[in-house]
């Protein structure tokens, strides 16, 4: 290591040093069902949206539902 003329340079040089040392996390794999729970969610939230910005309260508040009902699933 070597030293500069500002305790912050050195500072950034130790802390960067540090990162490099750190071990790379695994993350675990997701199956595709998890997958699929999680874009059904995200599709159902959409669409209850872009309903309730045209007007259509109900059939957005039925989006809503379908989408909680799969949340569930992911729990």
């Amino acid at each position: 290591m070597y030293s500069t003329l500002t305790p912050c340079a050195d500072e950034r040089q130790r802390r960067r040093e540090r990162r490099a040392r750190r071990p790379i996390r695994k993350n675990g794999p997701v199956s595709v069902t998890r997958v699929a729970w999680i874009a059904t969610v995200v599709v159902a939230l959409i669409t209850g949206l872009l309903l309730l910005l045209g007007g259509y309260n109900g059939y957005a508040g039925l989006g809503l539902a379908v989408a909680v009902a799969a949340a569930i699933n992911l729990l």
